[in-house]
């Protein structure tokens, strides 16, 4: 691990499985992806079979309302076990240090690029309205943590599902390494139809990763800011608790290089053009769409919700009437979906957000009210962080289940 001169950043050891392993079975997406399907999951066991697999050193989220607890605790035995047993029969090879570019293609995009980093998670913070280098987008549900913690606390080695998002409307950081020539250290198809991914190396004190750093050292904004976090922020938040606890070990002189202070994470420009934010939709269910207008006229304003002078508006549907537009003069919130979830709030709503338009014309009904809201934009996405802290919860999804990341890179975590 060496520390970088931007507090943010450190390039990491990688670990890669040794030459010959067979990547397609090796990776394996998110955790926390495709858990309503446990078909997908079972298609991924009996894929990799007995090679070795990233699929055995992480706990699928889907088996959280599959199994007991003590189904679980033994389930996560087996992957210290099986991190232990990788690491005896050298499953991995030598470690990596520097910096990994990523271009993954999907049946959707032809390339999405990226680069594989280490955070330091002294500069990682979820509270809204703090003004660190790493910031998250959306509300940290605290409850959802200690889970994560403990799967960490028993792990020598992390696989990051972790996405960060960085501002870069000139696309100068990967443009400018790539212009260097560049090693390709894996190359793979990824499993149950998920595209490709090819990965090229960095190796620390080279041009390209010094270029990196001095590019990425001219994105940090007036406000101090960085990355955000586009996907994996519990996972984020859980690696800065797991760090709390164990720094509480570790003398004050130890700190600043110990492999449990940072986490592994692929950077995303957000202007990449192989990156989709999807809006994510409301439906209001046992109400009626009349009932549902004399609460927004309550909670905005009835003289406020007219279109002259208007700075927001959304859609409702249903109730068997044509859609009708709701135009905000003075909105509570910067964003659409902010005004809305504030309202939803405000009455404790029956609420579930929902992926497509029309899945939510489906559901609306004559007690249920559906709410379109406009998707995010990408220029403006830094800037609300700035503003507001952290986006209103269920915002913005960034593409299909099958984009998401696999879990390929690892990275030890004990000394």
């Amino acid at each position: 691990m060496k520390l970088t001169n931007i507090p943010a950043i450190a390039i990491p050891d990688i670990l890669l499985p040794r030459e010959g392993t067979d990547l397609k079975k090796w990776a394996v997406i998110a955790c926390d992806q495709y858990t309503s399907e446990p078909e997908y999951w079972e298609a991924c066991d009996k894929t990799v079979g007995d090679a070795p697999s990233a699929l055995r050193i992480v706990l699928p989220e889907v088996k959280l309302g599959l199994e007991t607890p003590e189904q679980i605790e033994d389930d996560l035995k087996d992957i210290a076990n099986n991190i232990d047993r990788y690491i005896d029969s050298n499953v991995w090879g030598k470690p990596v240090e520097g910096f990994i570019l990523t271009d993954r293609s999907t049946p959707l995009h032809p390339s999405r690029r990226g680069i594989m980093l280490a955070v330091d998670l002294e500069q990682y913070e979820f509270v809204p309205g703090n003004k660190a280098l790493i910031r998250a987008t959306e509300g940290t549900v605290l409850s959802r943590i200690p889970p994560r913690v403990k799967i960490r606390a028993n792990a020598k080695v992390e696989l990051p599902h972790i996405m960060l998002l960085y501002d870069d409307p000139e696309d100068k950081v990967i443009s400018h390494a790539l212009s260097h020539d560049l090693n390709v250290i894996y190359d793979t198809d990824l499993m149950q139809d998920s595209g490709h991914i090819t990965g090229r190396f960095a190796p620390v004190g080279s041009e390209a990763a010094d270029g990196i750093i001095d590019d990425f050292n001219s994105l940090i904004s007036d406000d101090g800011l960085l990355f955000a976090v586009g996907d994996g922020n519990h996972s984020l938040a859980s690696a800065k608790a797991h760090w709390d606890n164990v720094k509480k070990n570790v003398p004050e002189s130890e700190r600043a290089s110990h492999p449990a202070r940072f986490a592994l994470a692929e950077a995303v420009n957000i202007h990449d053009k192989g990156l989709d934010f999807e809006p994510i939709h409301r439906v209001i269910f046992d109400i009626s769409r009349d009932e549902f207008m004399k609460k927004a006229e309550e909670f905005f304003g009835k003289d406020n919700m007219t279109e002259e002078g208007a700075v927001q508006c959304f859609r409702v549907v249903g109730g068997g009437k044509a859609d009708e537009t709701v135009f905000l003069k003075n909105a509570p919130h910067t964003l659409p979906v902010g005004s809305v979830q504030m309202l939803i709030d405000k009455f404790s709503l029956n609420c579930d957000y929902i992926h497509g338009e029309d899945s939510v014309r489906k559901l609306s009904s004559e007690n249920a009210v559906g709410i379109l809201v406009e998707g995010i934009s990408k220029d403006t996405f830094f800037k609300t962080i700035e503003t507001e802290g952290v986006f209103p919860r269920k915002t913005f999804s960034m593409g299909e289940a099958f984009e998401k990341r696999f879990y390929l890179e690892a990275r030890k975590i004990t000394l």
